[in-house]
């Protein structure tokens, strides 16, 4: 046994105890479950099923209902494909929104709202909602979770204004927000082998990924085919079948003896809403306009306040318990940090592909299959090297693969052929696929089990704020070197310094439709200011690539920096 175990299984001899006290022997016997399987992950596997041969498991602490055998194959389809849905609206609705924009009415402002309602209140409220679960029960919680995304999916459907849209969406966000812990902790009952555990897990995590990564080619095809309001309603049958086989599989473990964390839970929903909504507002209004301010300033007073007060409290909505352990910074490190990297690098590689070279919006999302295919065969394999070796070579693997397929993407132009560049997907999609699987295991096995719902929301609370912030910070980077580019060939062409400002405004915010009339200057016609603004966006894109390479580099670095200093502490006899 290491000294991070050693450590860890402190507050897991507190969580039984109070399992105990508050909710008699079926909660002691999960607590007892957590503290056992929650130290296997990175453990050689023969340790692992040797100690889940030792720790026997009561039906009664699964959960299962009397006289019902378990199912666990269902019950990870059902977890699965509610994780898939809840994930692939992230990015899906991507490629309706000029059919959306044109049936609505909606210009820029609006359209980007209808995407981002539903990031803001997913990741503003992923961590009140696992303590939800964890309070209330994870089954109740899972079905409401489903019920509501259902129901906020046919509200969108229906929409004939942006203000039933964002009403939709806000609805599937806090559907999807509610599920999302709930399914992950279900997992964690269903499955009391740790090395069946990581399995199951690393399924889950794969099967989310590939929802995002999926998210544009599939909202393309449903949109050419059958319009942009099929990808809202398509989740109201799927979510049908999958809440008919929940209601007989899904097990019931019994609520964890969780207390009641209202200044946590006020701080988190305030803190991170605030920071979503700063961030996705910054680059349309401006970072200093009052509305983004505001909220910016919000988020800063009140996510170290929900810091202070979380260490105050005798049940934190967040137990530090969760962070004790080297694996669990290192997977939250990069769990975040690979976020914004990928997520903003995958939004602007869209662009390129659609305005830059070309491609249709259900062919360039069928451009990235090659990058989901291979996000799907990795994520097993991240599962197996993770309990057998520890998330020291998964993590490594997957961002120096990452950064390497950003880096190389970053070298290609307007010119750009699908055979040049094709191979760096699937290297793109093994990266992602070994990056977020580690992440899920480990919070979530190492967690106590009156905290699992938590722990799972932590993973998927840190991957949608990092994509947040990656499309907000690359984005930064993209339009001021766009803006500086755009600049640098007016110049020579015989603009003034009032005409220079106006054309990089125009081009930046306003899109061709807004371009300035240049036909007055030679050379200077619709076909040269096209070639200006393409190269000026490569530039800038090429850039902020670049940035979520080093990004992920840093990681790395910092990764293996935190991990060696794990291995090399003196263990214990």
């Amino acid at each position: 046994m290491t000294v991070g175990d050693t450590a860890g299984n402190v507050p897991q001899a507190e969580e039984t105890a109070s399992g105990r006290d508050d909710s008699g022997s079926d909660a002691a016997a999960v607590e007892g479950e957590g503290a056992q399987a929650g130290h296997d992950v990175g453990l050689p596997v023969a340790t692992v099923r040797s100690r889940a041969r030792e720790t026997p498991v009561a039906s009664s602490a699964r959960g299962d209902a009397p006289g019902r055998p378990p199912q666990p194959r269902i019950l990870l389809a059902v977890v699965s494909t509610a994780a898939f849905m809840a994930m692939l609206d992230n990015l899906a609705v991507t490629n309706a929104l000029p059919g959306m924009g044109r049936d609505l009415g909606l210009g820029i402002s609006g359209l980007q709202w209808a995407v981002a309602s539903y990031t803001l209140v997913l990741a503003a409220t992923l961590l009140s909602a696992g303590a939800v679960g964890d309070r209330l029960g994870q089954r109740r919680t899972f079905l409401a979770g489903l019920l509501g995304f259902m129901a906020g999916s046919a509200l969108s459907s229906l929409a004939t204004t942006l203000t039933t849209m964002v009403a939709g969406r806000v609805v599937q966000g806090l559907g999807a927000a509610v599920l999302l812990p709930a399914g992950t902790a279900l997992l964690r009952h269903t499955y009391p082998d740790a090395t069946a555990r990581a399995h199951a897990l690393g399924v889950r995590a794969a099967v989310a990924g590939l929802g995002v990564a999926l998210g544009p080619a599939f909202g393309g095809l449903l949109t050419q085919a059958l319009g942009w309001r099929s990808v809202m309603w398509i989740n109201v049958p799927i979510g049908a079948a999958a809440l008919a086989a929940a209601w007989r599989v899904l097990p019931r473990p019994p609520a964890a003896p969780v207390r009641w964390d209202p200044a946590g839970q006020v701080l988190a929903v305030t803190g991170l809403g605030s920071l979503v909504y700063g961030l996705v507002q910054g680059p349309v209004d401006g970072w200093s306009a009052p509305g983004t301010a505001a909220a910016l300033t919000a988020a800063a007073l009140a996510l170290p306040a929900f810091a202070f007060v979380e260490t105050r409290v005798s049940r934190p909505l967040l137990d530090s318990v969760l962070f004790r352990s080297r694996e669990c910074r290192a997977v939250t490190l990069s769990c975040f940090s690979s976020s914004v990297a990928l997520f903003g690098g995958a939004f602007f590689l869209s662009l390129f592909l659609q305005n830059i070279l070309g491609w249709s919006p259900a062919g360039a999302g069928m451009v990235f299959l090659s990058a989901s295919a291979f996000i799907a065969l990795a994520s097993p394999v991240a599962a197996a090297l993770t309990v057998r070796f520890g998330v020291h070579v998964p993590l490594a693997l997957g961002l120096g693969f990452d950064a390497l397929a950003l880096a190389g993407l970053s070298c290609f132009g307007r010119q750009a052929a699908y055979a040049e560049y094709w191979w760096l997907l699937p290297v793109l999609g093994v990266g992602t696929g070994l990056l977020f699987v580690p992440a899920t295991i480990t919070l979530v096995g190492r967690a106590p089990a009156a905290h699992v719902g938590t722990a799972s929301a932590v993973v998927d609370t840190l991957r949608e704020v990092g994509g947040v912030v990656g499309v907000s910070a690359l984005g930064a980077v993209l339009t001021a070197r766009m803006r500086s580019a755009l600049q640098g060939r007016a110049a020579p062409a015989g603009f003034g310094h009032d005409a220079r400002e106006h054309l990089v405004r125009s081009v930046v915010t306003g899109g061709p439709a807004h371009w300035p009339d240049t036909g007055s200057r030679p050379g200077t016609g619709a076909s040269s200011l096209t070639v200006w603004v393409e190269d000026s966006f490569v530039e800038g894109l090429q850039l902020a690539l670049r940035c979520g390479a080093l990004t992920l580099l840093g990681t790395l670095v910092l990764v293996l920096a935190l991990l060696s200093r794990r291995r090399t502490q003196p263990q214990p006899d």
